[in-house]
C-alpha cells in the first residue's frame, strides 16, 4: 500500500493543478460598471408586460436593465428600451429611446437619447432627445426640441410638448414648422 501512495498523491496534486489552472485561466468574473457604480441587480433581454383587468396595457423589453439601491433607487436600461402601449387589446402607441432611468421615489421616468413616440392609430411620430413620464401626474411631457411628423407628411417642430399618460392627446409647445400645401 505505501508503494501506490506516493503516485496517488502524485495523481491528485497533477489533476488538482490542471484543474486550478484550467478553472483559473478560462475563467474571468467580470463585474458591470455604469458611470463609476455597480449595480444591485442586472438583468439582460427582459420584457415586462402590465396589465389591467386582464387586458395587456403596457410592455417594455431591454436588451439590458441595472436596479440600484439606496437612499434613491433606480433602474436604468443603458442599452435603450421599446415601449408599447395598448388600449382594448390592440397596440396604440410605442416609445424607443437609447437609454431610459426609472426612480422609484420620484416616480419618474426618463428616456433620452434618439427617442421616437409612434401613434400607431393616427400614424404620427414624435422625435426628441428627451422625455419624462410623470407617472403620480398622469403626464408625459418633454421640455427640449421636438419633431411632429403627421399622417400627411407635415412636420411641426415645438420646444417640447405634453400628453396623456397613454399619448392618445397630446400638445406640441410653441409649434413651428413646415406644412404641405394642396395643389390647386
Amino acid at each position: 500500500m505505501n508503494i501506490f501512495w506516493p503516485r496517488f498523491t502524485s495523481f491528485f496534486y497533477i489533476l488538482g493543478f490542471l484543474f486550478f489552472y484550467s478553472c483559473h485561466s478560462h475563467s474571468k468574473i467580470t463585474l458591470l460598471e455604469y458611470d463609476g457604480k455597480f449595480p444591485d441587480e442586472s438583468a439582460r433581454n427582459i420584457e415586462i408586460l402590465m396589465s389591467e383587468g386582464g387586458q395587456i396595457i403596457f410592455t417594455l423589453y431591454a436588451p439590458l436593465m441595472n436596479k440600484y439601491y439606496g437612499e434613491n433607487p433606480y433602474i436604468d436600461f443603458p442599452e435603450g428600451i421599446i415601449v408599447s402601449s395598448y388600449s382594448n387589446g390592440i397596440k396604440h402607441s410605442t416609445l424607443t429611446a437609447n437609454y431610459a432611468i426609472t426612480e422609484e421615489n420620484t416616480q419618474h421616468y426618463e428616456a433620452l437619447g434618439n427617442v421616437t413616440i409612434v401613434d400607431l392609430i393616427k400614424e404620427e411620430s414624435i422625435l426628441t432627445e428627451k422625455i419624462i413620464w410623470d407617472k403620480r401626474n398622469k403626464r408625459i411631457f418633454s421640455d427640449v426640441e421636438v419633431t411632429q411628423i403627421k399622417a400627411n407628411g407635415a412636420i411641426n417642430k415645438g420646444d417640447g410638448f405634453e400628453s396623456d399618460e397613454k399619448f392618445t392627446k397630446y400638445v406640441i409647445k410653441n409649434p413651428h414648422g413646415e406644412f404641405i400645401a394642396e395643389e390647386l
